[in-house]
This record gives C-alpha cells, sequence and structure tokens, in this order.
C-alpha cells in the first residue's frame, strides 16, 4: 500500500506528496523542508549523521517526544528500505515521503511514509518493551521502528494486500537486523486474526471502516487514518466500554484501503478531466450537467472572512462535513493550464455538491501591513442551475465557523458498533459504516 503524507488545509508551504504547495498564496518552496544543515551538507553526510540530523528536527517540531523513539529512528537504516530515494538526504528527508512504485500512468502506488507522520503515529501507540503490535500497510521501514521499541520479547505482524511490498518487506526486514517481524500478505480485513490481541494497532493506509476493534488487548491503543467525506485524519483510539474515543486527530493523507475494506466515493471528472469533484455519498452525481455548469459564470460572494498566509484552517473542513451532508472536496489538475475554477487550496478544497450543481471555497488576496505574511478573504463561487444555493448556504457555513468554532476545540470523535442505537449529537453527525459508525461532535 501506498502511504502518502500530506499536509492539507494550511496556507503554510509543508510539504506534499508531490512536494507542490497550495495554490494560494505562492510562497517559495525552499521553506518545504525543515532542515538545519546546507545542502552541500547533506550531500556529503553518512547515513549516521542524516539520522541524527533527522531525529534533530523531528524533536524539534515535537513529533518525537520520547527516548524509545528517537533511539528507534536512530538505529534504523531508512534508506535500506528506501533504495528509489533519488539522493541519502532525499531518503531522510523528515517531511517527504519516497515513492517506491508507480503505475502505468506513472502515478505512486507504493512509497515510505514520511518520518514525521511516522514519529507522530508512534508517539500515539504509546509502545513499550514486550508490545505486541499489529501495522496494517507494509513496506518494512515502519515495522522495523515498530521492532526497536518492542524488542526482541516483543511481537510485530505487518499485513499488506500488495506481494509487491511484502516481498520487498520479507527481504529487507532481514538484511537491517528485524527478522523477527512477521509480514503477512492478505486482506488487513481478516488476515492478523490469528496473531491478536493486540497492545497497539497502528494502520498505515487511508481506512472508511474500522473493524480491528475486537483485536485490541485491554488498555491498548489503535492509530488509524479514518476517512470519512474525503477527509483523512490520524486518530488515537482508546477503548471506553463498548465505544473507542479517538484522541489527537492529526491532519495527514494515505492512499485508500484496498480489498474488503475498499470504500469507492463518487467521483466526477470535469472540463475533460482539469477538475475533479468527489462527494462521499448522497444522490448520484451528473456529470455532464456538472460539466456544462462550468461554461457559465459563477455567483461570486465574498465571506468577509480573512486568513493569515502561515494559519492553519483544518477545522473548516471538519466543521463543513458535520453541518452539511452535500459537503465534497474539488481539485485542479495541476499539469493542466486552466483557471475554469479558483480553488482556495490546491488539493481537497471544500464543495458542496449536489447531483446538477456546486459551489467551492476560493480566496483573494488582501491589503495587509506585513511584508513577509499574506492575508487572504474566503470567497464561494456556485455554479449550475442551482450554483447560488449551495454558495449562499457555504458561505453561511464559513461565517459560522469563523464566529464559533475557527478559535475553540475541535470535534470530538467517536466509534460505536454498527448496530448500536445512537442519538444524533446536539451539533454533529453519524457517519455509518460497515463495522462501525463514527460520531463527530462539537462542544
Amino acid at each position: 500500500m501506498v502511504k502518502v503524507v500530506i499536509y492539507l488545509e494550511t496556507f503554510e508551504i509543508l510539504m506534499s506528496c508531490s512536494g507542490a504547495p497550495p495554490i494560494i498564496p505562492k510562497l517559495p518552496e525552499d521553506g518545504a523542508n525543515v532542515e538545519r544543515v546546507t545542502t552541500n551538507t547533506l550531500l556529503s553526510a553518512s547515513p549516521d549523521r542524516l539520522r541524527a540530523d533527522t531525529v534533530a528536527q523531528l524533536k524539534e517540531r515535537g513529533s518525537i517526544r520520547s527516548p524509545e523513539v528517537a533511539e528507534a529512528f536512530a538505529r534504523v537504516p531508512r534508506e535500506k528500505f528506501a533504495p528509489e530515494a533519488s539522493s541519502l538526504s532525499a531518503a531522510y528527508s523528515a517531511m517527504d515521503i519516497v515513492i517506491t512504485k508507480r503505475n502505468a500512468a506513472g502515478k505512486a502506488t507504493s512509497s515510505v511514509s514520511a518520518p514525521w507522520l511516522q514519529a507522530e503515529m508512534l508517539e500515539a501507540a504509546r509502545l513499550a518493551p514486550g508490545a505486541r503490535v499489529l501495522e496494517i500497510g507494509s513496506g518494512g521501514y515502519n515495522a522495523a521502528l515498530i521492532a526497536e521499541i518492542a524488542g526482541p520479547e516483543g511481537l510485530v505482524v505487518t499485513v499488506d494486500i500488495d506481494p509487491f511490498v511484502t516481498e520487498r518487506a520479507t527481504r529487507f526486514l532481514p538484511e537491517t537486523g528485524y527478522p523477527q517481524v512477521k509480514v503477512v500478505l492478505g486482506d488487513a480485513e481478516h488476515a492478523a486474526e490469528e496473531h491478536g490481541p493486540y497492545d497497539a494497532i497502528l494502520v498505515t493506509v487511508g481506512a472508511w471502516d474500522c473493524p480491528w476493534g475486537h483485536l485490541l488487548a485491554p488498555g491498548g491503543r489503535m492509530v488509524v487514518p479514518l476517512r470519512f467525506c474525503g477527509i483523512t485524519r490520524s486518530i488515537t483510539f482508546i477503548r471506553e466500554g463498548d465505544r473507542f474515543v479517538g484522541l489527537n486527530p492529526t491532519v495527514c493523507g494515505f492512499v485508500p484501503m484496498q480489498g474488503a475494506g475498499a470504500h469507492q466515493e463518487q467521483v466526477a471528472a470535469l472540463a475533460d478531466g482539469a477538475v475533479t469533484l468527489t462527494i462521499d455519498a448522497g444522490p448520484a452525481l451528473n456529470t455532464s450537467a456538472l460539466d456544462l455548469a462550468l461554461a457559465d459564470d459563477p455567483t461570486e460572494v465574498w465571506t468577509g472572512v480573512v486568513v493569515v498566509s502561515t494559519e492553519p484552517f483544518g477545522t473548516l473542513h471538519l466543521w463543513l462535513a458535520t453541518v452539511d451532508d452535500t459537503f465534497g472536496l474539488i481539485w485542479r489538475d495541476p499539469d493542466r493550464d486552466s483557471d475554469v475554477v479558483k480553488p482556495a487550496v490546491r488539493w481537497f478544497c471544500p464543495a458542496l455538491v449536489t447531483p446538477d450543481s456546486f459551489a467551492y471555497l476560493t480566496v483573494r488576496e488582501r491589503d495587509c501591513k506585513s511584508e513577509r505574511l499574506h492575508h487572504h478573504e474566503f470567497g464561494v463561487h456556485g455554479h449550475g442551475r442551482h450554483g447560488a444555493e449551495p454558495a449562499h448556504r457555504l458561505l453561511t457555513h464559513v461565517q459560522t465557523w469563523d464566529r464559533d468554532r475557527r478559535h475553540g476545540h475541535g470535534p470530538d470523535f467517536t466509534l460505536y458498533p454498527a448496530d448500536t442505537a445512537m442519538p444524533v449529537p446536539a451539533i454533529g453527525r453519524i457517519f455509518p459504516k460497515r463495522h462501525t459508525q463514527m460520531v463527530i461532535a462539537w462542544p
């Protein structure tokens, strides 16, 4: 499985899976990584030096917080699991993935995740020596990090549905000193049953559902990049009675789960593929009508809500997803020279999508006194015969978020069994899935 790591829902230039910054604002890309040494130093540095530098960077940004995780990153030779990296420095970039496989169209289908997110997830799992750990989505490097922490008395099982991935893990783990890791080729929906229960479960693919709760030992933790409405949050789940309470939701992105756990969103490719709309559920989209909607001038409204260039606004995505069941996403093909739409961010821009009309978030630059920070105002463009209605609805949602939710606590995430009778939260939404139902409730 590919493990694509993305910083989303912020204007800050960090690093996406493609290395591409958001469309707005146009900030320099040389700030994408947080390295503190020069390029020449990196090119000549040894693997040991690069590992030490990566640990220092991850400590500085707060991704590494414990000596156990720091020691694992300092010991495991990442370059051995990522021979496709263009250089040793590329293999050890704290913010970047290393792509290990592409399909015929050139799209990445397998990669080694970025160290910052691997560290965040390992810290969230709170692993201890002797721990029994299940990793869903393999590759080898992350399993080696887990094995370092779990030690010789622990058990590490790593599962993947792609034989290309498991074959590599089967070779690389013994070669780097981790032959004890059990590599399993199979569908993660059921392939790891025989080795449970586990003290921790770490999922490194985008999971629409979470069917592994019964495999978790008492007091254990599941760290799952859970997908809903096209959004992904890495959430740490702990058991409380018959439910799992979610902690520390982290913005991230992973390739979707394959096999029995796969979930297909509705996708409408418009303007000959230059624009893509997605929505998780709802009535079937009329792609022809949506395509025709782009031919007309949009309804344009401005919210009066201003954001600074380095300000994250991930709670806006969550707010829109929980208050409007037409919430979807829009993006334009970065390789196409087309300005038919002007989304606020390059990837995963919020939209409200109906069968024949849609509205999406856009921005315009605002004057400011600071020469270093850019200020932008959120606006909305509506397209289609009924585009004005979702445009004004989206405007109202953004203004409500700005007034009531922007600077407050984010929502609570809770997983319940699929057959539990759940009251609808006062402010929030229930997302029904196959094995579970996720409740997002705002305080």
